[in-house]
């Protein structure tokens, strides 16, 4: 394990150099469209270099993509992006949040299942409707970490950042219970579905994770406040609120990222009164801020390897076009209606924005491969899933931002 993550981390850093020096894409898209190319590469050489192919492979194997963001990196990335949004600022679109992150999350799921339902019908690759629901349930919530990466370089104006970057934040825990409830379903089948249960769930998943990280962002603010003289000691208190807070989410059952979020965001406002030094403000924000950079590395440059590891039909790859349609229709639906019932201003052109800015990232993957392999759409929904993440981070990712600029939505437009 160990030399697999040097490997990702000296690639990450080649990688990063070459695109700064070179390509000046925005790092996170930069970084993956090298490590895909470099899948491509040990790809075409298998033939001539086997070995070095298998090789490669298994280090990316090795390193268990599911396990490394979801229990290792997640935390972190959650932490350092909550920490840096404005609190007061995100709350006067609470509104708007809340409806992407719930309303819109189940729209999309059921749009997007019932769309593909039907489109795999027509190119003769039928399955069950309820592996439709599970592909819509893990690819509905956008990712926090890609739409965080990508709408910092893109200078959108501040109350669509807010909107589009607390929807990324918070429909995390909505969309988890409902891609657990439904792989519940199709692992065990309908009979042991209860909507009791379910409910249950939710409520211990979303309320629980938000009590339990405004407890924990205090109780670290309080810590931090009795130490005020150690900068180096605070720094590690809010180490060990994000890495043991969400370690510990996982033995009382409520959502470690909803967690994160709400503890982030609360030190973070903190952080931004005069209650702490400028000396430790600047330790804790240069530190996290490194962090976010070097986990992000990370995480793109994995997921531009794990191709390597998928499975491919060609089958597989007209169904992976069909569903990066689908997944936009679905956005597209699960949006408007949202904003049909709330007041905002240029709604047309903040419609476009979070329609195109909705990206999918490792989370979805993630979820994709914590699908067991008895189930026998595994394979097909993780590729689907890893085509969609694709094509939503560099295609969207890339232009996105001209999207912004062509529309006026820029900061002080």
């Amino acid at each position: 394990m160990f030399q697999s993550l040097t490997l990702i981390l000296s690639l990450a850093a080649f990688f990063g150099y070459i695109n700064h020096r070179f390509f000046k894409l925005p790092t996170s898209i930069g970084l993956m469209i090298m490590a895909l190319i470099t899948s491509g590469i040990m790809v075409v050489i298998q033939e001539t270099n086997h070995e070095l192919f298998v090789t490669v492979c298994q280090v990316v194997e090795d390193i268990n993509f599911k396990e490394v963001l979801l229990d290792v990196m997640l935390s972190g990335l959650l932490f350092a992006g909550a920490l840096h949004t404005n609190l007061r600022e995100l709350l006067t679109e609470k509104k708007s949040i809340i409806s992407f992150a719930t309303l819109g999350v189940l729209i999309s799921t059921i749009v997007i299942a019932g769309l593909l339902y039907f489109g795999l019908q027509l190119f003769n690759y039928p399955i069950d409707f309820i592996y439709c629901m599970l592909f819509g349930a893990l690819i509905s919530p956008t990712d926090p970490i890609a739409v965080l990466a990508i709408f910092k370089e893109a200078k959108v104006n501040k109350s669509l950042e807010l909107k589009i970057s607390g929807e990324s934040l918070f429909n995390d825990g909505v969309g988890v219970v409902v891609f657990l409830t439904i792989y519940m379903i199709a692992k065990e089948g309908s009979s042991h579905f209860e909507l009791s249960e379910t409910l249950k769930l939710f409520a211990e998943e979303t309320i629980g994770g938000l009590v339990y990280g405004l407890a924990l962002g205090y109780l670290g603010y309080r810590m931090l406040k009795s130490v005020e003289d150690a900068p180096k000691i605070e720094v590690l208190i809010t180490v060990a609120m994000a890495m043991g807070g969400y370690t510990l989410a996982s033995f009382i059952h409520v959502s470690g990222p909803l967690a994160m979020v709400v503890a982030g965001l609360f030190m973070g406002s903190k952080l931004e009164s005069s209650v702490f030094s400028e000396k430790s403000k600047q330790h804790i924000d240069l530190f996290w801020e490194l962090l976010d950079e070097l986990l992000n590395a990370v995480l793109f440059v994995l997921i531009g390897l794990e191709v390597l590891i998928l499975t491919f039909e060609y089958s597989f790859l007209w169904s992976g076009i069909l569903a990066i349609v689908v997944v936009l229709i679905g956005r597209v639906i699960s949006v408007y209606i949202p904003l049909s019932v709330i007041k905002v201003p240029n709604k047309q052109k903040t419609a476009a924005v979070m329609i195109w800015g909705g990206l999918r990232g490792g989370i979805s993957v993630a979820l994709a491969l914590s699908i067991s392999t008895e189930l026998p759409e595994r394979e097909f929904l993780v590729f689907i899933t890893y085509t969609v993440v694709v094509f939503s981070i560099i295609f969207q990712g890339l232009t996105v931002k001209k999207l912004v600029q062509r529309l006026g939505l820029t900061e002080g437009s």
